[in-house]
């Protein structure tokens, strides 16, 4: 500010709005930490749940309850114009907090693929299936292919206009809830006679907000989004005798924007388009590609395999290689990648390092 003012005599609007907007978030914290304080000393233990006073700069709305029906939850919109998800609840009963996270999770799923028409299904944060194809139909079923029993109970993501075609995809298809950017008036009228189903119209938000945040004991994690991949399919390396084929390619980059949206340790595979298996959430990677071999029983032959972090030993590769998968992508960068790489070469699978991990916990 003085060297503004020994500069110039006077201070520019954009320097002043900058100030402002510190001059209120160090006031909007002092406020917080003094009702922080207060409500520790003087809350009963009707309050001792009550959110941070710094919540309040957001409009909430009271869920039925939390993760559990035992505990207490609110949703805060960081825009007060919109809904859940900027958009708007079209039908069904309001939606839970599991509703919200996996309708979060495969809405991310369902955009970050590409513009395609795109179909993410989500259960307890985990995809079933993503698939992309010419029409929206033909991605739903692709998708549901992947695990159609998991699907059962879950949530979709379109990325396009949910049509009467993909309604009638879905057949029987017991899901809790549906998002989409639009839903044609015939679809509407159809999905209307599902009394329990819960239908979201949200704008393509992509990247908003670009953080996020969660809490752990005495403190917050806040990191910008994992959406998309900061290196481009240019920078990526064959490490193989073999190189991938032209359809390979194509799947594997597929295969590898799927895995971003799979809990760690994550394994997709892939055929096309679209997964034919996926295992995630295990402690070790070898069990998470044995999950997805048998989800996608003989459509492993064939099929590439993406791991969201680096494959430090052969033992991955072999029980993918005896299920026919034929190409591997993953980030690379093990100490024991020589093991790994040595493993395919044996089985005459191509491997591509993307150089790029997606850890997602």
């Amino acid at each position: 500010m003085l060297e503004e003012l020994r500069a110039n005599g006077e201070t520019s609007l954009p320097a002043r709005q900058r100030w402002a907007v510190k001059a209120f978030q160090h006031t909007a914290r002092y406020d917080s930490a003094i009702a922080a304080y207060l409500a520790q000393v003087f809350s009963t233990d009707a309050d001792a749940v009550e959110p941070p006073a710094w919540l309040s700069i957001f409009s909430s709305n009271e869920l039925r309850y939390g993760e559990n029906p035992h505990q207490q939850a609110r949703l805060y919109l960081l825009n007060a114009q919109g809904g859940p998800f900027g958009g708007e609840v079209l039908q069904g009963k309001a939606l839970s907090y599991n509703n919200l996270l996996d309708l979060d999770a495969a809405w991310r799923a369902a955009l970050s693929i590409g513009d395609r028409p795109t179909v993410a299904i989500v259960k307890h944060l985990s995809p079933c299936g993503i698939a992309s194809a010419n029409d929206l139909p033909g991605a739903f079923r692709l998708a549901l292919q992947s695990d159609p029993v998991s699907a059962y109970g879950g949530v979709i993501a379109a990325n396009q206009t949910f049509d009467l075609e993909t309604v009638e995809a879905m057949g029987s298809l017991f899901v809790e809830c549906i998002i989409a950017p639009g839903f044609a008036p015939e679809a509407l009228e159809k999905l209307s006679k599902r009394k329990n189903l819960r239908l979201v119209c949200a704008p393509d938000t992509r990247l908003s907000p670009n953080f996020e945040v969660r809490t752990i004991t005495q403190g917050l994690l806040w990191q910008t989004r994992d959406f998309g991949d900061p290196r481009n399919a240019q920078e990526w390396q064959v490490v193989t005798q073999r190189q991938p084929t032209a359809q390979e390619w194509a799947a594997l980059r597929f295969a590898w924007k799927a895995c971003q949206h799979v809990k760690s340790n994550a394994i997709v595979l892939g055929q096309g388009e679209a997964t034919v298996g996926i295992g995630g959430g295990q402690p070790n990677r070898v069990d998470c590609v044995k999950i997805a071999v048998e989800r996608a029983g003989e459509r492993a032959r064939g099929s590439v395999l993406a791991s969201d972090a680096f494959i430090p030993f052969a033992d991955t590769v072999e029980p993918a290689a005896a299920a026919g998968v034929t190409a591997i992508i993953q980030p690379g960068g093990s100490l024991r990648a020589p093991d790994a790489i040595a493993a395919a070469d044996a089985h005459g699978i191509a491997m591509v390092f993307t150089g790029i991990r997606h850890f997602r916990h």
